[in-house]
This record gives C-alpha cells, structure tokens and sequence, in this order.
C-alpha cells in the first residue's frame, strides 16, 4: 500500500464521515442511524471543536478511513485524554495499515503535547479483531466497565 497520509478533517469531507458512520453504526452495532441527524452532528464539530474533532486516512488522495477524537478532561491526572471514536476503515483497506497510522499520529501528538496524557477506546466486547489491532498497538485493557444510559 502506498504511504498512509493523516489529516484532520475539512467540511467538505462531511459527505464521506456521515457515510462511514453510517456503515460503521450498521456493521458494527446493526443499527441504522438518520442520515439528516447525524450529517447536523459531524457539521457541529466543526463549530465546536472542543466537542472533539474527526481525523482522515488517505491514500493517494481517496479516503480510507475516519475516526473522531473527544478530550476528556481528567482531575486525577490534571490533563486531557483523547478518546479514539467512531472509527471507521473501508472493508478493502481493512488489514493495511490504517489504524496503526491513526495510532502513531495521536501517540506522538499526546507525547509532544504537556496537556494531553493519554488515549483512550472502547471496543465491543465480541470485536476480537479491532482487540487484536488494539493490543498489537501496545493498549492494554484497562480495570474499568463501561455503562451508559442513552435517552
């Protein structure tokens, strides 16, 4: 595979995020989300970074990939953690590369960055080839269960 370039991502990439967000939310999940919701939601990132930001992977100028990054602050650690989000890699690229490129460019952004002290993800539990990638990455599982409540 030709050289993996990461960018952060522009307005005019919104058609494609939503698009990959909307097969990452039916493969992963089979849940179909609202084409119109979802387009108003990767809009407002660009408005509003502090919610979090969407980083591309491209190969000779054709998108391969996205995923969202969200900050959390955190008081024990009085600095910020990058939570990976909605990642998301065309099938016909999976196995490449990619997710290692995306790992490589935020490790070195939290190495060089004082403020940030960590990365974060969660993955679904019956994933084990994104568990594979991730502990191939050098992440460990952490100690803790995650539980939410979603209206």
């Amino acid at each position: 595979m030709a050289t993996i370039k990461i960018r952060p991502a522009k307005p005019s990439d919104v058609e494609t995020i939503v698009e990959f967000q909307i097969r990452l939310a039916a493969e992963s999940e089979m849940i179909e989300l609202d084409r119109e919701e979802i387009t108003e939601g990767v809009y407002k990132l660009f408005q509003c970074p502090e919610k979090g930001c969407y980083w591309i992977a491209e190969v000779d100028k054709q998108i391969l990939g996205c995923l969202r990054i969200m900050p959390e602050w955190n008081v024990w650690k009085n600095s910020t953690i990058l939570w990976i989000h909605s990642l998301y890699v065309i099938p016909e690229a999976r196995r490449r590369g990619i997710f290692k490129a995306f790992y490589i460019h935020i490790k070195n952004k939290v190495k060089r960055t004082p403020n940030l002290t960590g990365i974060r993800l969660y993955v679904a539990k019956d994933n084990r080839i994104a568990q594979m990638s991730y502990e191939a990455m050098g992440m460990i599982r952490d100690h803790y269960h995650l539980y939410e409540w979603i209206k």
